[in-house]
């Protein structure tokens, strides 16, 4: 007996993707159930303080208000796990546009101009908003992100440092940086008989339900969330934030359901962002360009609600060769919002800076920048003297240098011109964590022949669907249009959220695991299915729980070509191409798609992406996509993504790495580096906008 091929590793085309252009795919906001109320929240209008007085007569007074919630009415909540989400439960401002109410109507247009009506006061403090690198309230956390240590030193850095034939030392700066996700952060709420149902776009709805049955009090099996669509999150909707929370509180004070969509303008100060970063590498490295001393030290801003350290100098713990080295960070609790998860948290920031000096070093060896990389590819990882599972950045630095025709290159700076243009090429390399986590699922055979998975995995456009399709029907050896995919809600098999580059690792292992019992189930049974058919449940705990003996990581290399206008300052890529060794590529299509994204995400960080941060009133300026420039069509580049194939046992039954965030990481540093190779100079701060460039390339201007 034949079997049809595996749809395994085929471009099989998105599930959703119909539904999504047609819009039959319903987002948090596009549920509106019978006597739907809607909510527009009130953010602070100081830096820092308390309320002193809420004027709500005007606004209750308005045509369709329901309510005014404050500190002094809303619902009390049991404390959280994260200070972010203890709403309206008393009078201090942390930060301005910290919610101090929430107004709730019949109508989105009179909820917002009962807000823009309502009158609040403040008794106003002192506020520190302003990060420096001689910060004097700088300190040094047990910890940075993801349970890294913040400090770790090996052998004797300022010993080999001194000693260095080749010595680096330099600094690299970065503004905040914001996630704009296309869809809103939504939720739509209502209690019915005790038991509360949110649609809330999020990237995991198992966490929006744990903490909403916390903080109400309530048995998790009295709360069901609901993301079934969700429109782009990086990062900001990782964890939950504070629309299912006011949501939710509206719809018990007013015992209707209520929508909330948080306004796009107020988003910087309570979806989390990437902290701004002041970072020094030095490196020291022996004539051959071989690395002898390496230090990477982070100074970084968090809040006075919570504390959220960027975990920026933990990728130069894995990626080259250093017998002696210092990473660590520092941080300044500040009157600001709390930063939060953006797309490759740490790798992104840290990277930036690291491939960055990397290019400095090979100026100052007199090395081609690609050979200074190859010659410190490490036996094992650094930091933990683990093997590698599997470590291929030494063929993604050939393939990508053989693709963009890099031994064309003159290494000569401010030497290539066409007209007013200057012209230069860069290269960074990249790395990523390979993150899993347990998760349950549950596989289905039907009489008809058809097959039901279930899980509560989530879509933000990754094509998540499509994907766990797909490892099902290789596992059961069936044609890929008869399985179906449920997911995107608590009532499903529990699962982790998508974030971290770890959801199709951790959902697709659950999924292999119950279909292998599945089709172990079937090859038992003789004759027709029974009319309920043959289920099978699996669970990765134990799996995930034990320990790897090996290093696992993704890496990648990127290459960029700029333009850059000695007229305007302006820097136009003309060229992106990335080379990736990131396990198996279950799907081409999708993979493709995700890796392009965070390319140009990169290309956003580099050149276009700033946040300013007004010193005076506290808040971030750039506050709409009008005034935040994330990269439309006509800034991106002729861009490609390639891979190489990977076969890595060590990882999980589907072998792959998880794509979602390794294309950002190396990109900024790669066009960062171009530019320095196109105007000779080096300019060590993001964005790379005309008003910086502009000096170094025409004077006289």
């Amino acid at each position: 007996m034949t079997h049809a091929p595996s749809p395994l590793g085929t471009p099989a085309v998105r599930r959703e993707a119909r539904d999504k252009v047609t819009g039959a795919a319903r987002y948090a906001a596009e549920h509106t159930p019978p006597g739907c109320a809607y909510a527009w929240p009130v953010p602070a209008t100081v830096a820092r303080g308390r309320v002193t007085a809420v004027h709500a007569d005007e606004a209750l007074a308005l045509p369709g208000v329901l309510a005014v919630l404050t500190h002094e009415n809303a619902p009390r909540l049991e404390e959280p796990d994260d200070p972010t989400l203890a709403l309206l439960q008393n009078a201090r401002v942390p930060h301005r546009g910290w919610y101090v109410a929430l107004v709730v109507a019949d109508t989105l247009e009179n909820a917002g101009a009962a807000a823009d009506a309502l009158r609040i006061e403040y008794a106003r403090e002192e506020h520190d908003v302003r990060l420096t690198a001689h910060h004097p309230g700088l300190y040094t956390p047990e910890q940075a992100n993801g349970g890294h240590p913040a400090v770790r030193e090996r052998g004797d850095f300022d010993t080999a440092f001194a000693a260095a034939a080749v010595r680096i030392d330099a600094t690299y700066t970065m503004t905040a940086l914001h996630n704009h996700p296309m869809e809103p952060h939504a939720a739509t709420a209502w209690w019915d008989d005790g038991h509360l149902t949110v649609y809330d776009s999020a990237q995991g709805s198992r966490a929006v339900q744990d903490v909403l049955a916390r903080i109400f009090g309530q048995d998790r099996s009295r709360v069901t969330v609901v993301s079934e669509h969700v429109g782009g999150g990086f990062g900001s909707k990782g964890t939950p934030r504070p629309q299912p929370v006011l949501a939710a509180m509206a719809a018990l004070h007013t015992g209707r359901p209520v929508k909330l969509a948080l306004p796009r303008r107020q988003l910087a100060a309570v979806v989390g962002h990437r902290a701004p970063t002041v970072q020094r590498v030095r490196l020291g490295a022996g004539p051959d360009g071989v690395i002898t001393a390496l230090a990477h030290e982070v100074i970084t801003h968090t809040s006075t609600v919570n504390e959220f350290v960027e975990q920026a100098a933990v990728p130069a713990r894995t990626m080259y060769t250093s017998p002696h080295s210092r990473t660590g960070h520092r941080v300044a609790e500040l009157d600001v919002p709390t930063p939060s998860w953006m797309r490759a948290p740490g790798e992104a920031s840290g990277m930036y800076a690291l491939e960055s000096a990397m290019d400095e070093l090979a100026v100052a060896a007199g090395m081609d920048p690609v050979e200074l990389r190859l010659r410190n590819e490490p036996g094992t990882e650094p930091d933990s003297g683990r093997p590698f599972s599997s470590r291929h950045l030494t063929e993604c630095l050939r393939e990508g240098a053989r693709r963009f025709g890099w031994e064309r290159r003159d290494p000569r700076t401010g030497v290539r011109r066409e007209g007013d243009l200057l012209l230069g090429t860069g290269v960074a390399a990249s790395t990523y964590p390979v993150m899993v986590s347990p998760s349950s699922a549950t596989a289905h055979a039907a009489p008809d022949g058809t097959y039901l998975i279930r899980v509560n995995a989530t879509d933000i456009g990754t094509g998540a669907r499509t994907v766990l399709a797909q490892i099902a029907a290789d596992v059961l050896a069936a044609p890929l249009e008869s399985v179906r995919v449920d997911i995107g809600s608590t009532d499903l098999p529990a699962a982790p959220l998508a974030g971290g580059s770890s959801g199709t690792a951790s959902w697709g292992w659950s999924v292999h695991k119950a279909c292998t019992a599945l089709a172990e189930r079937l090859g038992d049974h003789s004759g027709g299915l029974p009319a309920e058919g043959v289920s099978a449940a699996a669970d990765t705990g134990e799996e995930v729980g034990r320990e790897s003996p090996y290093a696992q990581h993704a890496f990648g290399a990127h290459f960029a070509e700029v333009q850059v206008d000695t007229v305007t300052g302006e820097i136009r890529v003309r060229r992106l191409l990335g080379v990736y060794a990131a396990g198996r590529i279950l799907n081409p299509r999708t993979a493709r798609s995700q890796f392009i994204g965070g390319m140009t995400m990169g290309l956003g960080m580099a050149l276009t992406e700033g946040s300013t941060m007004d010193a005076a009133f506290g808040e971030y300026t750039e506050k709409d996509l009008a005034s935040y420039h994330v990269p439309a069509c006509a800034d991106v580049p002729a861009i490609e993504a390639h891979w190489i194939d990977e076969d890595d046992p060590h990882l999980n039954p589907t072998g792959g790495k998880g794509i979602g965030e390794i294309g950002v990481v190396g990109t900024a540093a790669a066009v960062a580096n171009a530019v320095h190779h196109a105007v000779g100079t080096r300019l060590r701060e993001l964005p790379l906008t005309p008003d910086k460039v502009l000096p170094y390339v025409n004077p006289v201007r």
